[in-house]
Formats: C-alpha cells, sequence, structure tokens
C-alpha cells in the first residue's frame, strides 16, 4: 500500500457535527461525520504526466459493451470505440491496463493472453488499433466481465485497481443472482464507474454494480457524449491515491449502531458491510481517495442514563491494509458524545447538518418509490412521492436534481409539494432522474 509518511499522499482529517445533548431517557445520537483528504499529488495525467513514482501505482480494466444492440444505431459502437480510446488517452504512463469486451461471454480486447498491458506511447496506439477491430453482436452477461476484469486487475502488484462498464442493454444472459454472486466476488477487491448508455438499459443493475464496488453510476443518453464521460471518469481515477480506505467505528458497551451511511456526495448505506475489526469495533468500506470531501450519518443507539450525565457514544477513525495485512491507522480521529440535560431547548434542537442530510437521504428514497409507482400506474401515489421530492429539493437547494424533477412533474408550488405528472416524459428524462437520484448537495455553511 501507499507510504503515509510521503508529502505527496492524502492528509486525512475528520470532523464531527452533532447536537449532543438528549432529554432524560434519550437514546438516539446523530453524528454528521466529514472525512476530508488533502495534499495529495497535483501532478497530472495522460502522457507527459510527471513521474509515476510520485503516485501509486494503479491498473485500469474498461469493460465495454459489444453486444448486438450496440449496432442499433450503428454510430453507438463508434462512440463506445471513441470513448475507450479517450480514456486510454487520459491513462497516466506507468498504469496497467486491459480492454475487455463484453457479450454473453467476456473477451480480451487487449492485450491479451491474461495480461495487463503498461501505458506509454506504443501501447496506446496498439490498444486504439485493437478497438478498431470491435464489433457488436450476442448478448449480455455483466457478471462474466466483472470477473474477467478481476482476473486481470488482480495479476498486477498495484496500489490501486479499477473497472470502467459500459452497457447499453439489459442483463439478460445471465440471472440476477449470478450478477449478485459476481458484485460480491469483485467487492473489496477493485472498484468500478458504471454507465448506461442509450435508453434501453436497467437502471437498477448499473447502480447496484457502482454501489457493490464503490463507483459512480450514470447515464449517457446520447452516445456523442461518451468520449467526455470517459475522459472525466479516467481523470478522476487517475487522480485516486489511498486504496481501500475503511471507516473504523468503535462503541462502548450497552450500544449499538443502527445506520453508517453515506450521504455526500451521494447517499450509499454502508450499514451491511460492517467487517468486525475487534471488540465493539467495525470497518466500513469508503473506497479509494484523492483530494476530496465525503460526509457520512452515524447513527448509535445509547443507553439512557440521568441527567447531568454524559459518555463517549462512538470513536471513528480511518484506517487502510498495511503491507503485512494488518490495519494500518490513518492518525485521524472524531469523537460523538451523548449529554443527557433537562434544557429543553438543548435537547431538542436538532443539529443541520443532521436534518440536511436526513432530508437528502428522504429525497433520494421517495424519488425511487414516485418512480416505481408511476411505473405500476399509481399515479395518485407517485404524484404524492414526487411532490415530497420537489418540496425537499427545494427546501435543500438540490437545484441539479429539482431541474430533473421538472421534466416528470409539472411543478404547482415547490414549497407546499404541489405538483401534476407530466402526461408524456421522455425516456431518457425518467432514467436520469432516477440514476442521480442519490447525488446529495452538501449541507450550507
Amino acid at each position: 500500500m501507499a507510504n503515509f509518511a510521503k508529502p505527496d499522499v492524502p492528509r486525512f482529517s475528520v470532523d464531527v457535527y452533532q447536537n449532543e445533548y438528549l432529554p432524560e431517557g434519550g437514546r438516539e445520537v446523530n453524528a454528521i461525520v466529514t472525512v476530508t483528504a488533502t495534499g495529495g499529488g497535483t501532478i497530472g495525467t495522460g502522457p507527459g504526466a510527471a513521474a509515476a513514482g510520485r503516485r501509486p501505482s494503479a491498473a485500469v480494466a474498461v469493460m465495454v459493451d459489444c453486444s448486438g444492440s450496440m449496432d442499433y444505431p450503428p454510430t453507438k459502437m463508434r462512440h463506445a470505440r471513441d470513448a475507450t480510446a479517450a480514456a486510454v488517452d487520459t491513462l497516466r504512463d506507468g498504469t496497467h491496463f486491459a480492454v475487455i469486451g463484453g457479450t454473453h461471454v467476456a473477451t480480451e480486447v487487449y492485450p491479451g493472453g491474461g495480461r495487463l498491458a503498461v501505458a506509454g506511447p506504443a501501447t496506446r496506439e496498439e490498444a486504439k488499433r485493437a478497438l478498431r477491430r470491435l464489433s457488436a453482436g450476442g448478448g449480455t452477461a455483466i457478471g462474466t466481465w466483472l470477473r474477467l476484469a478481476d482476473r486481470l486487475l488482480a495479476s498486477a502488484d498495484v496500489t490501486l485497481r479499477h473497472g470502467v462498464l459500459l452497457t447499453d442493454g439489459r442483463n439478460e444472459h445471465e440471472s440476477p443472482d449470478d450478477l449478485r454472486a459476481a458484485l460480491d466476488a469483485c467487492a473489496g477487491r477493485f472498484t468500478c464507474d458504471a454507465r448506461g448508455v442509450g435508453t434501453d438499459w436497467e437502471v437498477k443493475e448499473v447502480t447496484a454494480v457502482a454501489s457493490a464496488l464503490l463507483g459512480t453510476a450514470d447515464i449517457v443518453a446520447d452516445p456523442a457524449g461518451l468520449a467526455a464521460d470517459f475522459t472525466r471518469m479516467m481523470e478522476t481515477a487517475m487522480g485516486k491515491e489511498v486504496a481501500g480506505v475503511a471507516l473504523r467505528v468503535w462503541t462502548p458497551v450497552g450500544t449499538a449502531i443502527r445506520f453508517v451511511k453515506q450521504v455526500a456526495p451521494a447517499v450509499e448505506d454502508l450499514t451491511g458491510r460492517r467487517t468486525e475489526a475487534g471488540p465493539r469495533t467495525g470497518d466500513y468500506p469508503t473506497g479509494s481517495w484523492g483530494d476530496e470531501s465525503r460526509d457520512y450519518h452515524l447513527c448509535v443507539e445509547v443507553p439512557p442514563a440521568g441527567l447531568g450525565r454524559e459518555m463517549l457514544a462512538a470513536r471513528v477513525s480511518l484506517v487502510v491494509p498495511g503491507p503485512d495485512g494488518t490495519a494500518q491507522n490513518l492518525g485521524a480521529q472524531g469523537l460523538v458524545r451523548a449529554v443527557w440535560t433537562d434544557d429543553m431547548t438543548a435537547s431538542t434542537a436538532i443539529s443541520p447538518q443532521v436534518a440536511h442530510y436526513t432530508g437528502q437521504a428522504e429525497l433520494a428514497q421517495v424519488i425511487k418509490q414516485g418512480l416505481d409507482l408511476r411505473k405500476v400506474g399509481d399515479f395518485d401515489g407517485a404524484t404524492a412521492k414526487l411532490g415530497r421530492a420537489v418540496q425537499l429539493a427545494s427546501a435543500s437547494g438540490n437545484a441539479d436534481t429539482a431541474k430533473l424533477l421538472a421534466k416528470v412533474v409539472d411543478v404547482v408550488d415547490a414549497a407546499t409539494g404541489t405538483v401534476r405528472l407530466k402526461t408524456r416524459v421522455a425516456e431518457a428524462d425518467e432514467m436520469t432522474l432516477e440514476t442521480r437520484s442519490t447525488k446529495t448537495v452538501r449541507v450550507k455553511k
């Protein structure tokens, strides 16, 4: 793993925002934990970037859908080839990489032979020549693509392993259980960004890949936008500097963790991903980090205590796997406290950060519920849920989500959540809202 003594590796900090005061008998403690990584290397990406030795070693596998539907329209496959070429051009010199063609089977497009190439001027050109031979035909079995990516990425002795997956269709040539098993097998081994191109793919499949593998999911409705999207994705991947970071949460005897959720930049429930790390201690995976900041919502149930008592409800720190397999602490920690008081003003106040992200999590939930109800013809239920979504987006200043909602409903009054379902909605607009429903805005300082 990366050497954390290096000056160009990020330094992590943890800040805790909460109202620690509880009424007599109060048991629920909520806190927003902000994790920030700063001071990492700032060298560029792509050919001519500064010496790769200043960045941790990396391996990338790009999985391109080559199923028959990629020929409709024929420009879709051309845009996918161009986008993959743009991603290859963005790779930092020295990065190990492979390109996989995905149908109902997974095929090594470049370099082949069960190995990875090392990015440089010659291998980039070879990869682009190989991409020109890609053609569409066959079915879709995303799990097989991921398993091949895992085998190839594991063949390199590197710090960071990342995948990029592009699909344009539904995963019809393997069962949902097969895809779930593949995601379970790959989780924690590499991160993966997933993209759906066009409008014939299944949002829940693409978002499931990104969720399980701690990457991003998005729609590229117009294939002409793929190259720009792939370039941005690869630039972000090349900016990552620390892999396998986990949020370590210790709680004292008598407490129970209700949930741990990432709430910014997107909502992701990490509660079920806990791995035990010692007495009353659990690790929650957060993936790879560059220079960035993320927010987490921690909810802890504490035993009731008398007025005037106080306790440490949780201690949050950050760890990464060390060279010998044991966890290495990144030296930042935050404390979550509970204090019992008879001051009603203090005990009933809600932390603005907690209130904001509780609303953002509800926003993501009601959008999904509303769209699901709309699909099954429950238009009254859909109107109520999407109206609540409009109200929450307006109140929290989530302008991007508000714009997406306005393409699915006519907004009569945003403040009260009064809306009318549009009779005609472009499929791309509905899929964009569903895919981006978990994206949040940060609390205003």
